[in-house]
């Protein structure tokens, strides 16, 4: 089942990109007592996802976090050496990178894709959501190959 508008997000581990090396966390841990822009990505170093979600996030982070947004975090399913050599190589210090290298995050909100077709394997969505406290306050999901809904324009035009 998918997650929705007001519902709390499910609790699984994820791995945090930090310099220091990977960092396990609780997602009811992570998003507890802040808001949070969320987006997530089929792949780091993927076309759309390097041209052009990321790079959004990273332009707009700053008018994010004057509307209110306590952080700025990117889920993919891959590791946290992958996401924190692509932070790096974007920029991206704004951005938090919450590794799903299992997947267990997109499937236990219901946002998978089959990537098989590109030798991807199972992959979480493009989507962006605002979480605040562990609740689902906006959810956009994108349509396959698709992306607008999800980019960092958009959430703006929620907040």
């Amino acid at each position: 089942m998918t997650i929705s508008v007001g519902d709390t997000l499910p609790d699984v581990k994820m791995v945090k990109a930090t310099a220091e090396g990977p960092e396990q966390v609780q997602s009811s841990e992570y998003f507890a007592g802040k808001k949070v822009a969320l987006f997530s990505v089929p792949g780091a170093y993927t076309p759309t996802c390097s041209a052009r979600h990321l790079p959004g996030y990273v332009e707009k982070a700053e008018e994010l976090k004057a509307k209110g947004v306590d952080e700025i975090a990117c889920t993919a399913v891959n590791d946290a050496f992958v996401l924190g050599a692509w932070q790096g190589a974007n920029n991206a210090a704004d951005v938090t990178m919450l590794a799903d290298g299992n997947g267990d995050f997109a499937e236990a909100v219901g946002l998978t894709m089959d990537g098989s077709g590109f030798g991807l394997g199972q992959r979480g969505q493009r989507f962006s959501m605002v979480v605040n406290n562990g609740v689902v306050e906006q959810l956009n999901v994108e349509a396959p190959g698709d992306f607008s809904v999800s980019s960092a324009e958009h959430m703006l035009g929620q907040l």
